[in-house]
C-alpha cells in the first residue's frame, strides 16, 4: 500500500515539471490565431457545389465504364483471370461508307447485377435524314462475370450516307429516359477511291 501511495505523490510532480518547461514556448495569443467559421448546414458541408461537377449526358458514358471506345471491329482474348475479354481492334471514330459494321467496345467496372446495355444510333447532321430518326440500335446482355463487351451498328437501309451520327448509350433493363449513361459520336466520310 506504501509503494502504491509513494507512486501517487511523484506523478503530479513530474506532471507538473513538464508543464512549467513547456510553459515559456506557448503564445499566449495561440488560441485566437484560429480562424472562425460560420456553421453550415449538412447537405452544404457533404454536398459542396465547388466539389461536385454536373455529369454530361452528352459525352462519352463513365462511371460502370472504365473504357468505352468505337472501332472498325473486336477480338476475344483470355485475360489476366482466365476470362474472356473483348477488346478493340482498329480504334477510330471516323468511318467509311463502305464498313460494314461500326463497333462500340467496352470494359466495365465489377457489378453486382446482369443488365443490358443498348446502343441506339441517330443521324445527328447527315444531309436528308431527320436527327430525331433513330436509324439503328444493338443490345448486349451482361452477365455477372461479364467485365468488357461490344455493340455493333449495322449500315441502314441504303448504306451509310456521310455526315456525323450519335450513339446513346443506355444501360438497365429497358431503354428509356433515366437509363441514358451517356453518348458516343462518328463521323461517316464518302470512300477515297484512287
Amino acid at each position: 500500500m506504501r509503494a502504491a501511495t509513494r507512486y501517487r505523490s511523484v506523478l503530479p510532480r513530474k506532471f507538473l515539471a513538464g508543464v512549467l518547461l513547456c510553459l515559456p514556448t506557448l503564445s499566449p495569443a495561440l488560441g485566437e490565431d484560429i480562424p472562425l467559421t460560420k456553421n453550415s448546414s449538412i447537405s452544404e458541408f457533404q454536398n459542396r457545389s465547388e466539389d461536385t461537377r454536373p455529369y454530361d449526358f452528352d459525352a462519352p458514358p463513365k462511371g460502370m465504364f472504365r473504357d468505352i471506345t468505337m472501332a472498325e471491329g473486336f477480338d476475344e482474348e483470355i485475360g489476366i483471370h482466365r476470362t474472356h475479354e473483348i477488346v478493340p481492334v482498329k480504334p477510330t471514330d471516323h468511318f467509311t461508307a463502305e464498313s460494314t459494321g461500326i463497333f462500340i467496345v467496352f470494359q466495365l467496372h465489377q457489378h453486382y447485377q446482369a443488365f443490358q446495355i443498348f446502343g441506339r444510333c441517330f443521324p445527328e447532321t447527315v444531309a436528308g435524314l431527320n436527327p430525331d430518326t433513330m436509324i439503328g440500335q444493338d443490345a448486349m446482355y451482361i452477365a455477372l462475370e461479364d467485365e468488357s463487351g461490344y455493340l455493333r451498328l449495322t449500315p441502314p437501309t441504303g448504306g451509310w450516307r456521310p455526315g456525323r451520327y450519335k450513339v446513346e448509350i443506355h444501360a438497365g433493363e429497358q431503354v428509356n429516359e433515366m437509363s441514358l449513361m451517356g453518348t458516343m459520336r462518328f463521323t461517316v466520310v464518302a470512300d477515297l477511291k484512287p
